[in-house]
């Protein structure tokens, strides 16, 4: 898998919306976590279609991208199998039992809940009802070398910088 990055220059009222989708992003994955735990034998479409039930109790759940919402949940599931895993080896000490998560940084996209500028390729809008909109690229990599169907996810990232970056995988 190749992962390209690149920097994002939004106004203030983005980068704002940017910070509500990565905490829906976080609820989304905490209230996974919190279902696996309260009942047996919940598996990874379990969580999928727990996303749907959050987006129906939640307003601003359901604002996010339906993919985005089972992006998080793949990100549950990924830290209970890794538990699994290490329990199944048999491994000493401790095992990884899944946390929850108090201060997540990044939200994924997989292939819908955002577009890609054609022309420039310089520009990628989201389409999603978090209101983040049209971001510009900042890099220096060139996106007409990619096609466009090979970009599979997109994860915006908040850097510690007060900046954003896109990661395009």
């Amino acid at each position: 898998m190749l992962v390209v990055e690149f920097k994002v220059r939004a106004k203030k009222e983005q980068y704002t919306a940017i910070d509500e989708a990565i905490r829906t992003a976080q609820f989304i994955q905490n209230k996974c976590l919190r279902y696996w735990m309260d009942n047996e034998k919940v598996g990874r479409y379990d969580l999928n279609k727990y996303c749907r039930v959050l987006a129906k109790l939640f307003s601003f759940a359901e604002q996010l991208n339906s993919q985005a919402r089972q992006s998080s949940a793949e990100r549950a599931w990924s830290a209970i199998s890794r538990f699994y895993d290490n329990c199944k080896k048999k491994i000493s000490g401790k095992k990884g039992y899944p946390c929850f998560k108090k201060n997540c940084r990044s939200v994924e996209y997989k292939e819908t809940g955002w577009k890609l500028d054609l022309n420039t390729r310089k520009a990628i809008t989201f389409t999603d009802k978090k209101n983040i909109g049209r971001l510009r690229l900042v890099g220096s990599y060139d996106l007409h070398f990619y096609p466009v169907e090979s970009i599979k996810r997109v994860r915006l990232v908040r850097r510690a910088d007060a900046n954003s970056s896109l990661q395009l995988m």
